[in-house]
């Protein structure tokens, strides 16, 4: 069984900084992809950033410049650094991860349940 576990969400003003933490644990033989998305209220999910197994990162126009994403293969663990966050940054944070299971051949995206960020004065 895989979890996989966001934490480092929170209120922050106008042009603060926040890191996201997203953690995998459980039967994993490797992950592939990581990737953040957001969902804010009543708007639909929408990628962030992403990071591939070989460190190579995207990012959405919208965040590009403020946003870095990371990884930390040994831990499981991909990070989001958010700096000059705006109001319009305020939604739920989700990580997505691309797991081999020990006991399957092909890897499979799991979603956490999500932290919240909020971006108010």
């Amino acid at each position: 069984q895989v979890q996989v576990v966001e934490s480092g969400g929170g209120l922050v003003q106008p042009g603060g900084s926040l890191r996201l933490s997203c953690a995998a644990t459980g039967s994993i033989a490797s992950i592939g992809d990581m990737a953040w998305y957001r969902q804010a209220p009543g708007k639909e999910r929408e990628y962030v950033a992403s990071i591939t197994s070989l460190v190579s990162t995207g990012y959405a126009d919208s965040v590009k410049g403020r946003f870095t994403i990371s990884r930390d293969n040994a831990k499981n663990t991909v990070y989001l650094q958010m700096n000059s966050l705006k109001p319009e940054d305020t939604a739920l944070y989700y990580c997505k991860a691309g797991i081999r299971i020990t006991t399957r051949y092909n890897r499979v995206d799991y979603w956490g349940q999500g932290t919240q960020v909020t971006v108010s004065s």
